[in-house]
């Protein structure tokens, strides 16, 4: 099978019910302070990954932490995977920082996030 490749899992984001209290233990699991901070979203940048955590994340359907595949054309990977059988959960669109998401659903009902840097 050929199609377009991704870069790989390089951002992973959690669903929070408690900004306050999530910070500190994601702050003690890797180690470093986040170098975003807001609000609406706190993320921290470690060894080449993004751990994000997301306010209210269960209220946007996030019913676990989603693993996001970082492609070079989002349009062209989504294509794929629905002609492959996956099942488009949450088109692409924009989320700020030039970055473009959209999730699928595998046949199994896993979740897949899809990130593209603009």
């Amino acid at each position: 099978m050929t199609g377009s490749s991704t870069h790989g899992i390089k951002t992973v984001l959690h669903p929070v019910t408690d900004l306050a209290k999530a910070k500190p233990v994601y702050a003690a699991l890797l180690g470093i302070e986040p170098q975003y901070d807001d609000e609406s979203y706190v993320g921290f940048e470690v060894e080449g990954q993004h751990i994000g955590l997301v306010p209210g994340g269960t209220n946007q359907g996030m019913t676990s932490p989603v693993a996001y595949w970082h492609v070079p054309d989002i349009e062209a990977k989504l294509a794929e995977l629905t002609a492959a059988g996956a099942t488009v959960n949450e088109p692409a669109r924009q989320v700020g920082w030039g970055r473009v998401v959209a999730t699928v659903t595998d046949p199994d009902g896993n979740v897949l996030g899809l990130l593209q840097d603009r």
